[in-house]
């Protein structure tokens, strides 16, 4: 078998750009101290290429596809039982990893959104991300308060990892190419082990916040406190995207205990 044809319902777009390819592997530091890369979706290998010429790290692969798998078990061997034949959603990471991994891909456009809550799940060991995503949730990624793209995933990113947009990639460089242009980012683990507030009840903030974005947050927040529990911080005062993280924490620190003091 000398190819593998790109399937529409898994979202696959192969990346032929070595350049592209190089970059993108170039952009792993492996000084954060993993000793194990896990590629997501390598298709036909145009990442693996460069990983595999890396001896700092081991590389593993995942994908999907029974045609990507036999493809990718023929043209490397040596992988051997590092090439995993699963849906990386469904992975369980404390089968196959230590305590620090570094996840790499140019990542199905259809399923980003899991694939970036995923790597949230995962945060305990996922020390680096780099990967390719659509531009626009790329820059969604990495957007700051009062931008127009900042938003949920924005906020739940940057809460355990620091985000930087490296580089944008047309369309051309894939095969077949996509309706639109692609944007590579690099997430590294932060120094945060725990947020400073319940993290279940700030991940609820800010989803009631950013659902009606448009809304003050004494407004859109009234589902999860009532207002008249809330104190007079002035950050009550503005919409959602204005809003840091640390700002989110701060509301959801003052709602736990606003909560509390009605339960007394």
């Amino acid at each position: 078998m000398n190819t593998v044809r790109a399937k529409k319902h898994l979202g696959q777009h192969f990346l032929n750009d070595k350049h592209a390819a190089q970059r993108i592997v170039d952009a792993l530091e492996p000084a954060l101290g993993f000793k194990q890369v896990l590629e997501v979706g390598p298709g036909m290998g145009v990442l693996s290429d460069f990983l595999l010429q890396k001896d700092t790290y081991e590389t593993w692969l995942i994908d999907v596809d029974d045609e990507s798998i036999t493809f990718l078990a023929d043209k490397y061997p040596q992988l051997d039982n590092r090439l995993i034949h699963g849906d990386f959603l469904a992975l369980d990471f404390n089968q196959f990893f230590g305590d620090k991994v570094a996840v790499i891909g140019n990542f199905p456009y259809n399923i980003s959104s899991q694939i970036l809550f995923k790597v949230l799940e995962e945060r305990g060991r996922v020390v680096q991300m780099v990967g390719m995503f659509q531009k626009e949730v790329a820059e969604r990624c990495v957007a700051k308060p009062g931008s127009k793209e900042y938003g949920i995933l924005s906020v739940f990113l940057q809460a355990y990892y620091d985000l930087q947009y490296l580089f944008t990639v047309k369309a051309g460089a894939f095969s077949p190419p996509p309706k639109v242009l692609s944007g590579v980012i690099k997430m590294t683990r932060n120094d945060r082990d725990t947020l400073d507030c319940d993290e279940k009840l700030f991940w609820r903030v800010v989803k009631a916040a950013f659902n009606q974005r448009r809304k003050t947050l004494r407004n859109a927040l009234s589902a999860v406190v009532p207002k008249d529990r809330m104190s007079d911080n002035p950050l009550y005062e503005l919409r959602a995207e204005r809003l840091s993280v640390e700002d989110f924490v701060i509301l959801t620190s003052e709602i736990t205990h606003a909560i509390h003091q009605n339960d007394k």
